[in-house]
């Protein structure tokens, strides 16, 4: 089976099961427009990397997906948090996202923030329930909820407000912050469920694709003329070096991957699906 039919496989396996505890957990909730905020923005598209990184690490790492998803379903609910919260009037105001209008231009600004908090304190609510089966998955708990905080996504989120000028070590701590550690977190829960194998390597990974995402963000925002204010790689190094830096990351992290002894034919799709994307 190829790439794109196993990316599609993962894919497929968890939306269903994220609409199912979407429906679940909203069953008699009030008042509505708060799950149908939350709802918009998590069925709203998009490629579901995140998730699908820790479901192909669980299977790298020989375990079933069978009763592993809720973790997945924790994960993307943070990162849409983000999502939501990143393109409000005072963040990077943002009217759309992936070719439809944002959270606050559907629902207004006030609904958009507590969709946002929803989703964090809906991911907290599983994650406690997870980490009661064992250490493992406190531990697996604990990552996620160190990469999304002031220690990870938020720091890198405020540090990207707070920097429009700066050179290459205020733009390696908004990588490693902003992007870095919510990618490379699925990838290192997945190794602590199995037992611990490998983690330095497979966080060494995530964090290098995590690099190799942001790359790709800055490139694109400069090829639509977006995001001239924030501190960028384009900003940094220009648009050609920018370029290279970018295949020399897929190149780290085609490297890193053959140093595992990691399957690959999908996470090497994985690097050209971020170093190709185009959206």
């Amino acid at each position: 089976m190829n790439f794109a039919a196993v990316y599609e496989n993962f894919r497929t396996a968890f939306e269903a099961v994220l609409l199912k505890k979407l429906d679940e957990a909203a069953q008699g909730a009030f008042p509505p427009i708060l799950w149908e905020s939350m709802r918009y923005s998590l069925l709203a598209g998009g490629k579901r990397i995140r998730p699908v990184l820790f479901l192909a690490g669980l299977r790298e790492n020989g375990m079933s997906l069978d009763g592993e998803m809720t973790l997945a379903v924790a994960i993307e609910c943070i990162h849409t948090y983000s999502l939501i919260h990143d393109d409000l009037p005072a963040m990077d105001n943002d009217d759309m996202r992936r070719g439809k209008p944002s959270n606050h231009k559907m629902f207004g600004e006030a609904n958009a923030i507590l969709a946002g908090d929803g989703l964090l304190s809906w991911a907290f609510e599983m994650l406690i329930d997870e980490a009661s089966r064992g250490e493992s998955y406190r531990e697996a708990a604990k990552i996620l909820t160190h990469a999304a905080g002031v220690f990870g996504m938020v720091a890198g989120q405020s540090a990207d407000l707070l920097w429009q000028n700066g050179g290459k070590e205020q733009l390696r701590f908004l990588y490693e912050n902003k992007t870095g550690r919510m990618i490379a977190a699925p990838l290192e829960m997945a190794s602590v469920l199995s037992g611990g194998r490998g983690r330095e390597k497979w966080r060494a990974f995530g964090e290098e694709l995590g690099t190799l995402f942001q790359l790709t963000d800055d490139l694109l925002d400069a090829a639509s003329g977006e995001d001239e204010a924030r501190l960028t790689a384009v900003k940094v190094f220009g648009l050609e070096k920018a370029e290279q830096l970018a295949d020399e990351c897929a190149g780290r992290c085609l490297k890193l991957l053959k140093e595992m002894g990691a399957d690959s034919g999908f996470f090497e799709g994985i690097v050209g699906l971020v170093r190709s994307r185009r959206i």
